[in-house]
């Protein structure tokens, strides 16, 4: 309905306007311009977040440098794609992907479309293999509710969109190029500055964290762990104020919320050893 609104108010203008404008081209430019105005009013797409995220993530990786080693990065996956199962979105584009930053620092990055960086610091800072299920739940749950591609600009979306669009663009121009490149390269800093920078909203870590409970409990793992993770940051929190403690809402009132949201379980106690075995195997040796 609305496109034929816009078809018939576009077509008179033409009309009116020019006279002696050719009936064929008015057309042929009126479906282009409608073209471009929907796809400017479209969502990103899952294909187009992932090579956003990847720009993200290697941007990411200028700051901080991979930790190469293949055994805890190997065991980081495993409890990730364990959990993404259990998610409303198991599969994304280009998968889910988890790796490990070799610094001290106490953080977590979720890129968009599935990249998620943890610290050495963070992955130090837990204590179980069910703390650590916990701080990637949450990772993932943003990634789920797209919090990172969200974060981009809308004006600068519109305006790719617009000349995505286009017949024109089919064969860009230099100028068409450079402007798309420079709306790119801005898309990337939103993103960086939301997750290094500024944080996400208190809105988007509390609902982040009460995903993540669902998508512990679905998995086998001991919701309770979110709490007992975020009780011990809430006691780093008062001596540091760089990394997570920087970008994310005080534990306190995340520990708050989620307090009496904890779904009940009943956890196999020989599961849970055999946690403790393989946490200490990868990550405290």
């Amino acid at each position: 309905m609305i496109k034929n609104f816009i078809f018939i108010l576009i077509i008179l203008f033409l009309l009116c306007s020019c006279k002696t404008i050719d009936i064929n081209k008015a057309i042929d430019m009126t479906f282009t311009t409608i073209q471009a105005t929907e796809r400017a009013a479209r969502p990103i797409s899952d294909e187009e977040e992932y090579f956003v995220g990847r720009a993200v993530a290697a941007r990411l990786l200028q700051y901080y440098p991979l930790y190469e080693n293949y055994k805890l990065t190997n065991y980081i996956n495993l409890i990730g794609k364990t959990i993404v199962l259990h998610s409303e979105k198991p599969f994304t584009f280009g998968g889910y992907h988890f790796a490990v930053l070799n610094t001290n620092e106490i953080n977590a990055f979720a890129c968009p479309g599935g990249i998620i960086l943890l610290t050495r610091g963070m992955i130090q800072l837990a204590q179980s293999e069910d703390e650590l299920a916990a701080i990637l739940a949450h990772e993932i749950a943003h990634i789920n509710h797209r919090d990172g591609i969200n974060s981009i600009k809308q004006a600068r979306w519109t305006e790719a969109l617009a000349i995505i669009g286009t017949k024109a663009a089919k064969q860009y121009g230099s100028d068409e190029f450079v402007r798309l490149l420079n709306i790119f390269e801005g898309s990337i800093d939103d993103i960086l500055k939301t997750l290094v920078v500024n944080g996400y909203g208190r809105g988007q870590e509390i609902s982040a964290d009460e995903k993540a409970l669902l998508y512990l409990v679905k998995a086998g793992y001991d919701p309770k762990s979110l709490i007992n993770f975020l009780e011990r940051m809430k006691q780093y929190g008062s001596t540091y104020n760089v990394g997570i403690f920087k970008t994310h809402p005080q534990s306190e009132d995340r520990i708050k919320n989620i307090k009496e949201k904890i779904p009940s379980t009943n956890l196999d106690p020989n599961i849970l050893k055999n946690r403790i075995t393989r946490f200490n195997h990868f990550v405290k040796n």
